[in-house]
């Protein structure tokens, strides 16, 4: 095991709230990738979306100096300044966008402008326009822009003035799904991440998020999944998830990947429609009483189970899924046809 001391980056204060409504679409398991950068001589381009938060290696550096967790160009000496492109793995709408300068103190762009394109393929000079306009940076922090233009997007330009480094670029949105391609009889996993699905409230999130249960893919590693703290007082714990449409479940399958000692003892699920997305006691009141597509039923470690949902009068729009007591799910499928 490396002894090697290390410093990890405070979280935004703002991002528990913003992502009870949004995800980052910048995350690379949806996709995303940094397509080019004019300059990444002191730190490798694709750190910016790593998921993981920024840390600090004191004593740490490469063939090319001090090593830093994040996109950094070297001190530039002729006109101009450094970009790097960015092609979203899911077209969508940024609500915000946090540039986080974490750890950079001397070597931080003083100044940023972000730009957007919606195009199938790279843009050209004439398809981008305007998102963030040139703004001051603070160095070794986050610098979170709030976006007014909800025009879906499927790239993003970065700027920094000259050059320096950024740490982590989170873009928080909502993913952009044309439903009108779905066929009615179509099955699909109407809660998935690149469906639109989203975790929209939650009692305890405190090892993971519980929208990392509707990411693509088996979770790699437990990390990957939600997790709460170990219960000690009576009760449950719970989350309620938005569905990317209206539609009618028909088949769920919930999965405790890498959830060994650690995993629930039981669940349920309920169904229901959520029109007004309030404080998370009122949904956690109103999911209450939703019927059960599930009833409370046994889980088992590292292992996916699979249900039939009971039927349901009318489309619902959100699903509460229930732990008892507590532990961790990796991934949950609603599999259903859109309303």
């Amino acid at each position: 095991m490396s002894s090697e001391r290390f410093l990890t980056a405070k979280p935004l204060p703002e991002a528990e709230e913003l992502t009870r409504r949004t995800i980052d679409l910048a995350q690379p398991r949806l996709g995303t990738t940094v397509t080019f950068a004019t300059d990444d001589f002191f730190a490798d381009k694709s750190r910016m979306i790593d998921p993981a938060p920024p840390v600090f290696y004191p004593d740490r550096f490469d063939d090319h100096g001090k090593w830093m967790d994040g996109w950094e160009s070297r001190r530039k000496r002729t006109a101009g300044h450094d970009h790097a492109v960015i092609r979203l793995g899911q077209r969508g709408r940024i609500a915000a966008i946090d540039v986080d300068t974490s750890f950079f103190t001397g070597n931080y762009p003083p100044e940023v402008m972000i730009e957007a394109a919606d195009t199938a393929e790279e843009p050209g000079d004439g398809d981008w326009f305007p998102l963030v306009p040139r703004a001051a940076l603070k160095g070794d922090g986050h610098n979170l822009f709030p976006i007014a233009d909800d025009r879906p997007v499927r790239w993003l330009k970065l700027h920094i003035f000259p050059d320096g480094g950024v740490a982590r670029l989170r873009v928080y949105g909502t993913i952009e799904k044309d439903w009108s391609l779905v066929s009615p009889d179509e099955t699909v996993d109407l809660a998935a991440m690149e469906n639109g699905g989203t975790a929209v409230a939650w009692n305890d999130a405190h090892y993971g998020h519980p929208a990392n249960m509707l990411a693509p893919g088996r979770a790699p590693v437990m990390a990957d999944g939600w997790e709460t703290a170990r219960r000690r007082v009576p009760g449950n714990d719970w989350c309620v998830l938005k569905l990317g449409t209206a539609g009618r479940i028909e088949r769920i399958a919930i999965d405790t990947n890498h959830f060994k000692g650690n995993f629930p003892d039981r669940f349920s699920l309920r169904a229901g429609r959520l029109d007004d997305e309030t404080t998370l006691e009122a949904i956690d009141a109103a999911s209450r009483s939703w019927p059960a597509i599930v009833e409370e039923a046994k889980l088992k470690a590292h292992h996916v189970e699979k249900f039939n949902a009971a039927p349901l009068d009318q489309p619902v729009t959100h699903v509460r899924l229930d732990i008892f007591p507590d532990g961790g799910v990796s991934r949950l499928r609603l599999y259903g046809k859109k309303a």
